[in-house]
């Protein structure tokens, strides 16, 4: 039986990290490993790079950008909401898919399943992130779009509970999927992994000026993400660097930066890239000695699942959600407990039997964040 499935893929063809590698990691998998159906990317432009995007289409996918007067007169945005919905019967579409908290505003002209993807509900928790008129948009599309689904999808527990306690949406209709994570964190083309927890050694070549021995962190530098709860550990009798890989801006950012120059710490003790190649991550988290995510708050805590299946141990915050997306593959500590999370860098670092524990634990609950095994929970909600 062949099915015909569409989804919304602007973030898919447009946005390069977050919500786009979501996007493309799945459809990918999806078309690659499941070659009888047909996929439909329904996108607001016909204009995008798709080499930029690191997204490769095959035969059983088909761009739909936008058609008519209409469209042509009012724009993508317009097309988004509004104008897709008619092209859906010419598709022969069974299928359609939001993968970004959105569906069409007129979804419901559509007799087929609908699915929306929900990856958090920040805009409820911290709406003090967004501009007023951008939280009420967001609020607005995402609140119809899982009410109009058959079926919302949550990339973790965490963004079940809020979808329940923020949108009241029934327990029935949410289903929990994380999302996929990229190939090149664990493909790695040989036979490392070896009895007793035991991996081979490889050396990396990081264009990139680094010591050899450091711990990791990587994401937005901003108050959310607390990173000064890492800085601050590291004051007390923590002796192993700190590689900072992430972009940040404004008030926290230079509270950061101060915080690192009154230290001298710069290329000493912490050492920033702000602008890391995509293709690089995998070599920085694999040569890591322990990635340290200290987020207060996160739908999922995607550098939790790399760094798993990266195979390296990882220390993360209570109270996020994050115990269920790293299993017994992480130390949990409070998130401002300086104290604690000094201890348990150090025990990461230097506790040998500790370290393949966790690694061998990390290892074995990551594999539900493979893309093929994501992508065949996907197809059985789509063929259900």
């Amino acid at each position: 039986m062949t099915i015909h499935i569409g989804f919304d893929a602007k973030r898919a063809l447009f946005n390069a990290t977050g919500l786009g590698n979501y996007s493309r990691i799945l459809l990918n998998a999806l078309s690659q490993q499941y070659l009888n159906h047909q996929y439909y990317l329904y996108t607001p432009s016909g204009q995008m790079d798709i080499a930029a995007m690191r997204f490769q289409l095959t035969d059983n996918m088909h761009l739909r950008p936008p058609q008519g007067k209409i469209t042509s007169l009012l724009g993508g945005g317009y097309w988004r909401t509004w104008g897709m919905t008619s092209q859906f019967k010419k598709d022969s579409l069974q299928v359609f898919h939001g993968l970004s908290h959105e569906l069409p505003l007129n979804i419901n002209n559509f007799s087929g399943k609908k699915i929306v993807t929900i990856h958090d509900l920040l805009p409820w928790r911290y709406p003090q992130q967004y501009k007023t008129i951008d939280n009420q948009i967001y609020r607005y599309k995402w609140q119809k779009a899982v009410h109009s689904a058959d079926v919302v999808v949550a990339v973790s527990e965490q963004t079940r509970h809020d979808l329940l306690h923020f949108l009241q949406v029934s327990p029935q209709k949410v289903v929990v999927i994380p999302p996929p994570i990229d190939p090149m964190y664990y493909d790695y083309g040989d036979t490392m992994f070896l009895q007793h927890g035991l991996f081979v050694q490889q050396e990396y070549d990081i264009p990139y000026t680094i010591p050899n021995d450091y711990i990791l962190y990587v994401g937005t530098i901003n108050e959310r993400k607390n990173l000064l709860s890492i800085l601050k550990a590291l004051e007390k009798g923590v002796d192993i660097p700190l590689v900072i890989v992430g972009q940040g801006k404004g008030q926290y950012y230079e509270t950061v930066q101060q915080f690192i120059d009154q230290r001298n710490w710069q290329n000493k003790k912490v050492f920033h890239l702000p602008n890391v190649q995509h293709k690089h991550l995998p070599a920085i988290y694999r040569c890591a000695k322990a990635l340290v995510h200290t987020s207060i708050f996160e739908g999922f805590g995607m550098p939790i699942a790399e760094a798993l299946l990266s195979r390296i141990p990882v220390i993360a915050t209570t109270g996020a959600g994050f115990e269920s997306v790293g299993g017994k593959g992480a130390i949990y500590v409070a998130p401002n407990d300086s104290e604690a999370l000094a201890n348990a860098i150090n025990t990461c670092v230097n506790d040998h039997n500790v370290r393949i524990s966790l690694l061998v634990e990390g290892w074995q609950h990551a594999q539900q964040y493979r893309a093929e095994v994501v992508a065949e929970q996907m197809m059985q909600l789509y063929l259900a």
